[in-house]
């Protein structure tokens, strides 16, 4: 059996448990960091235990678990930052702030790419396809690799739930919509990596979720 393309490791950090991904491109050792919102140091050692060469970070949403210290990490790897979509600028704007309140480092960044809908980010020899799918925030993305059937869906769904819409600029009706439009059409048997909580399946959220399977939203 041939080892998949896509490599992936899950490495939770700060106090909310904010999973943090490293992927790489098997044949080439090409890796970006998803997601760094905090212990810099543990992210250091995953790198160093899968012995790859990270060639940039990639941001999901703009909240401060995702990425409050993506400009630090960035600066000490020497690598750009791709992510999220440019609506997310009023958080990112906030992050010293929000550390401050969470009890976070936080540091402001500008991305050297903003993303859209339907751009691609390219990974040692992979290619990501970028989907925008706000709600949770403006600017959220999500990343998917569909050779390997795997999305990395940040805080837009999880397992038996979904992305809390309560925060500033915060949209329940978007949020569904883009679970239902752009994830659901990746396929039921797309493993999901989520911002928080355990993996899971396209096809086994929409059959047991509570909040997006197809029998509640029938209802």
């Amino acid at each position: 059996m041939s080892e998949p393309p896509l490599k992936a490791a899950m490495i939770p950090v700060t106090p909310l448990a904010q999973n943090c991904s490293l992927i790489w491109c098997a044949q080439t050792n090409r890796a970006a960091v998803v997601d760094p919102g905090g212990d810099l140091p543990r992210i250091h050692a995953a790198i160093a235990q899968a012995g790859v060469q990270v060639e940039k970070i990639l941001i999901t949403h703009g909240h401060i678990d995702h990425c409050g210290e993506a400009g630090a990490l960035a600066a000490q790897l020497g690598v750009p930052i791709e992510g999220p979509h440019e609506a997310d600028r009023f958080w990112i704007a906030r992050l010293a702030e929000d550390g401050r309140a969470w009890g976070l480092r936080g540091e402001s960044f500008e991305p050297d790419r903003w993303l859209v809908e339907g751009d691609k980010v390219t990974l040692g020899a992979l290619e990501l396809a970028v989907y925008h799918c706000p709600g949770h925030t403006p600017g959220h993305v999500v990343f998917h690799h569909a050779p390997s059937r795997l999305a990395l869906v940040g805080d837009v769904l999880f397992e038996g739930s979904i992305g809390r819409t309560d925060f500033p600029m915060g949209d329940h009706a978007a949020l569904i919509e883009s679970i239902v439009t752009k994830l659901w059409p990746l396929g039921d048997d797309t493993v999901f990596i989520p911002g928080h909580g355990r993996p899971s399946r396209f096809g086994i959220e929409r059959q047991t979720n509570g909040f997006v399977a197809d029998s509640v939203l029938a209802g």
